[in-house]
């Protein structure tokens, strides 16, 4: 039997735990600049944010696309090793 879900990281994850962890990690207000939608900017709430995510497909991706930002690890960046040391044996050397 195959998973269909292997690949979706949204697997198991309800929108209203997903909206949850956007608003403690962000906020209302951070939330609403980073999701231009009423909903997150003019009296907020889970219950209202939730009804108007579930009928507005494009608000829904965008908010997903958001939380996947938060959860997914970022790569390290590459360890820089000390910087190249420069030796000079004498003053005037060409």
């Amino acid at each position: 039997m195959t998973d269909k879900q292997a690949n979706n990281p949204l697997h198991g994850i309800t929108l209203e735990a997903l909206l949850t962890e956007l608003v403690r990690h962000y906020g209302w207000p951070r939330l609403g600049q980073l999701v231009k939608i009423r909903c997150f900017n003019h009296d907020p709430s889970i219950k209202s944010s939730l009804a108007f995510l579930r009928r507005t497909p494009w608000a829904r991706q965008q908010v997903e696309a958001l939380y996947l930002e938060l959860v997914t690890p970022k790569a390290a960046p590459a360890p820089r090793g000390p910087a190249p040391r420069v030796l000079f044996a004498g003053k005037n050397q060409h």
